[in-house]
């Protein structure tokens, strides 16, 4: 029997084992003493020694042995303080568990490490935990003020907002970074997307932050844009290129739909079948295209030249995003392409046009880094898979712990070196 017996030690300094018994549960319940002789007097604060005997068992989970629930069971100590009128005992308090909390502190860290990723339903199921104890463990651990910290080593703050319900309009403001090793942190949700509220939150950044965000990345939302520029005008505001990507393929796309129509009532049913289905190889630059789609590109902008110089016009402020300029050649090409759009008279661009004058210093602004939000769009994925999973979040608080626990929870609560077991 001695050879099934094996050690495994509980990883908390400051403790002594005295017995150890296994339920018809498969409970194992430790019977554990403190080795600790003395505590600070809960009236005068001073370190007492003077022992005063033993206080009512406590049981606290602890973490499984062999997918066996384990529970850890003390009687704290009882100390008298000398220094008082009264003579107060102090009950020891050790610093591996919490004082009214009924797990370990390894425990509640194993129950972090476990949550991120799931569910709490899910959590639940799997440990035998109420949900409203994992709940408990999260408002112990994850905070929902802003995470400054994050801030220390950022030089890109990311804004964007997001929908908690699909199709509504209750949309939160989602504020993060990437620092310098472009690790993805959450800073902050915000309850509302004006643009008061965005000012004063960036207004409340602690002042030896504020210099070290020298880059805000955002969509063409007004609301964030002055925002940023009240209240950290020091900053450069960078307009997304993708969200000026969308718009501009937009128009052309708008165009070849309209055209569509146009030709189909123009053409012979022979000849419009032939031009069916060009809807992706417009939509692509013409060096992504194989030999097939080519030519039925090709062929559809033979029918429409106002299509023809849409897709032309279309590649070439790609190719300007895509080039390697300083900001204020790339303005330079900028307007250049503004004028040859005017001059052709196409009309399927002037909406970006207006964007484009609009936002000029700001989409300028991309070209001196060539940095995006794209992390930013990342990370609303990530915030929709998280409700998704959990079936709604419509809870500001819990949204904000759940998705720091997800992207920081290993970082936070691991214990283990992985390289260590490869």
């Amino acid at each position: 029997m001695a050879k099934n017996n094996i050690t495994i030690p509980l990883n908390i300094a400051g403790i002594r084992v005295l017995n150890t018994q296994i339920r018809q549960d498969s409970t194992i319940i430790i019977d554990v003493e403190s080795e600790e002789n003395g505590t600070h007097c809960r009236c005068c604060g001073k370190f007492i020694q003077k022992f005063h005997g033993l206080d009512r068992p406590i049981l606290l989970r602890h973490l499984p042995i062999l997918d066996r629930p384990v529970y850890l069971r003390i009687r704290p100590k009882r100390f008298l303080c000398q220094e008082c009128d009264k003579h107060p005992t102090t009950t020891q308090t050790c610093d591996w568990y919490e004082a009214k909390s009924p797990h370990t502190k390894l425990y509640e860290q194993f129950i972090l490490r476990e949550l991120v990723n799931s569910t709490v339903t899910d959590v639940s199921l799997k440990q035998n935990l109420a949900e409203d104890a994992i709940l408990g463990i999260l408002e112990r651990h994850i905070s929902t003020e802003p995470n400054w910290q994050a801030l220390e080593n950022c030089h890109e703050l990311g804004i964007d907002e997001i929908s908690l319900k699909k199709g509504h309009k209750d949309f939160v403001t989602v504020l993060s970074c990437k620092d310098n090793t472009n690790k993805i942190k959450l800073i902050a949700i915000l309850a509302d997307r004006k643009k008061a509220t965005v000012k004063a939150f960036l207004e409340s950044i602690p002042a030896p932050l504020k210099p070290k965000i020298t880059r805000i990345c955002t969509d063409m939302y007004d609301g964030f844009i002055n925002a940023c520029h009240e209240a950290l005008p020091e900053a450069e505001v960078v307009i997304d290129r993708f969200h000026l990507a969308k718009d501009y393929h937009a128009c052309a796309d708008n165009l070849r739909k309209k055209e569509l129509k146009r030709l189909k009532t123009e053409l012979s049913a022979s000849e419009y079948d032939k031009i069916k289905h060009t809807m992706w190889p417009f939509r692509k630059a013409w060096d992504d295209l194989d030999a097939d789609e080519q030519q039925r590109l090709q062929l559809l902008l033979s029918y429409s030249r106002d299509l023809k110089q849409a897709y032309f016009f279309r590649e070439v402020l790609t190719w300007i995003f895509e080039k390697n300029l300083s900001k204020n050649k790339a303005l330079t090409y900028l307007t250049l392409w503004e004028e040859w759009v005017r001059q052709s008279e196409l009309e399927c661009f002037d909406c970006f046009l207006t964007t484009l004058n609009r936002y000029r210093d700001e989409i300028g602004n991309y070209f001196i880094a060539r940095e995006s939000s794209g992390f930013v769009e990342g990370l609303n994925n990530k915030i929709k898979v998280l409700m998704r999973r959990c079936y709604g979040l419509f809870n500001l608080e819990h949204l904000r712990q759940r998705l720091r626990l997800d992207l920081e929870g290993y970082a936070l609560f691991g214990h283990r070196d992985i390289s260590l077991i490869l």
